[in-house]
């Protein structure tokens, strides 16, 4: 598999394990780090809604479960049609490990639908460098 198909499947094979009982929109997502490794995840649902988990964050909770921290590229898969993007709490997730250039697959059952940079997605972003005391 070359470009975007391996997130494509990774994704795919996690949003078949989704647990969206309430909603009925599953979602799942898949990330690679600037070393290559891929980390997927599904959302999953709580009967209390709030306490639900989204796609993305169960793929990057995975990537620094396993000691790294930085997203290369990430794709988000749901039912379509057309493109699903991140919610707003996931793209800042998605901002703490990516820089404005990372690109957001946005993709439905059929393939990627649109891909964009995060800055595209999340523009004037708050980030780590926000914190730092010499950009105040």
């Amino acid at each position: 598999m070359t470009g975007l198909d391996d997130l494509f499947e990774r994704a795919k094979a996690a949003r078949a394990r989704a647990h969206a009982p309430y909603s009925h929109f599953p979602v799942g997502a898949a990330l690679r780090t600037p070393g290559g490794a891929i980390f997927a995840g599904c959302n999953v649902e709580n009967a209390a809604y709030p306490l639900g988990v989204c796609a993305e964050t169960a793929a990057i909770s995975a990537m620094v479960a396993a000691g790294e921290t930085q997203i290369a590229e990430i794709l988000v898969l749901g039912p379509g049609p057309g493109r699903i993007t991140p919610c707003g709490a996931c793209r800042q997730r998605i901002a703490e490990f990516a820089t404005p250039e990372t690109r957001v697959h946005c993709a439905d059952e059929t393939g990627a639908a649109q891909s964009l940079a995060l800055s595209d997605l999340l523009p004037l972003a708050f980030g780590p460098v926000s914190l730092r005391r010499d950009q105040i």
